[in-house]
């Protein structure tokens, strides 16, 4: 798809195509954001560092950018979930190698540079890079030539870089768990996507999205009651939009009749009824509202700080209680295990909780 977008656009118009490419925004504060990925996408051999927390929509914005990319766009855009990718086979991964180069190379393996020859290539949690690659990796984006494991020549490759991380790489610099030369290289324009509750104008719009998107599978929708949107505005989201969406999807899936969504069919995809257990939860809740606002009220902490260490403390609590392994404790806390290791991360609880 060939998409064009001329630099003296108007809002409306950035908005409009921006959420034909997926990105759906009706914030203004994203605003600047777009327009400074409106204009990197047209400096097609400029490095782009995307920064935001898990479920903000940094790969919907690297996809966005490679469509825009006039220079890019007919050649693919190629995705490497870093997190993934293990410290011993990392070299193949991104630079291929020959039949033979290691024990279990039967065949010749073209890497993710080379697939994404002439396109954009994202390194998708690129934090979690193992720290053994990145200066091979550095010299192949700043010289634009790889060898794949087990050949004696060099190949050019002509890559776009777009980086995507979901925790800051300045700290990792610092803690030595990113190189310095290379967070340099990647860091040539920078977008920070922020997080969903700082984007309360974006859930109606997000919300009616998500159900045109779906409108093949489930009934159709035709508008978003105001109730939910300002109920959705109050909740933190920690999984932001992908929490979002599979809320969505939840509420799509239990609806029985109506063509609008509202309060109501939030409450029934969370599985909130009437009987005992569930007025029980209610009233624990109840009771650690009072005691987080007694805390907040005596000026000991600020809302924010409270909201933390009382997250910090439920995952702490998770960990310990849980279960044996990560998918029990995200089972048990009604998450994805991905949005939990993250959390982890955040807390930086990893170490201690062995999980």
């Amino acid at each position: 798809m060939t998409v064009s977008l001329h630099s003296g656009v108007s809002n409306e118009e950035l908005r409009r195509v921006f959420s034909g490419l997926g990105f759906v925004t009706a914030s203004d504060a994203v605003l600047p954001i777009l327009r400074q990925a409106q204009k990197a996408a047209s400096v097609s051999d400029v490095t782009i560092l995307i920064e935001g927390e898990t479920g903000t929509g940094k790969r919907v914005l690297a996809h966005a950018i490679h469509q825009l990319d006039q220079k890019r766009n007919g050649s693919p855009l190629i995705t490497a979930h870093c997190s993934t990718i293990g410290e011993a086979l990392a070299e193949s991964e991104f630079f291929g190698h020959h039949r033979g180069a290691f024990t279990g190379a039967v065949a010749d393996h073209t890497g993710l540079f080379q697939s994404a020859h002439r396109g954009t290539l994202l390194l998708d949690d690129v934090n979690d890079l193992p720290l053994s690659i990145q200066p091979k990796l550095l010299d192949v984006i700043q010289r634009g030539v790889l060898r794949p494991v087990g050949s004696d020549r060099e190949i050019a490759v002509n890559v776009r870089i777009i980086a995507a991380c979901n925790e800051p790489l300045q700290p990792l610099v610092l803690q030595k768990r990113f190189r310095l030369d290379l967070y340099h290289r990647l860091n040539v324009i920078r977008l920070r996507l922020p997080p969903l509750r700082d984007r309360g104008e974006d859930i109606a719009a997000l919300v009616m999205a998500f159900a045109v998107r779906y409108r093949s599978i489930y009934d159709p929708i035709d508008r978003v009651d105001p109730e939910l949107v300002q109920f959705l505005q109050s909740q933190l989201l920690c999984g932001n939009i992908r929490e979002l969406e599979n809320a969505v999807l939840r509420m799509l899936f239990a609806k029985s009749q109506g063509t609008s969504l509202g309060l109501a069919d939030w409450t029934t995809q969370m599985g909130e009824s009437g009987d005992e257990e569930a007025e029980r939860g209610k009233d624990l809740l109840a009771e650690a509202a009072q005691k987080l606002w007694e805390a907040i009220s005596r000026g000991g902490v600020s809302y924010a700080q409270a909201l933390h260490q009382m997250e910090r403390r439920v995952l702490e609590t998770a960990l310990k209680r849980g279960g044996e392994t990560r998918r029990e404790v995200a089972k048990r806390l009604r998450t994805s295990e991905r949005t939990l290791y993250h959390k982890i991360r955040a807390h930086r609880l990893s170490d201690r909780a062995g999980i």
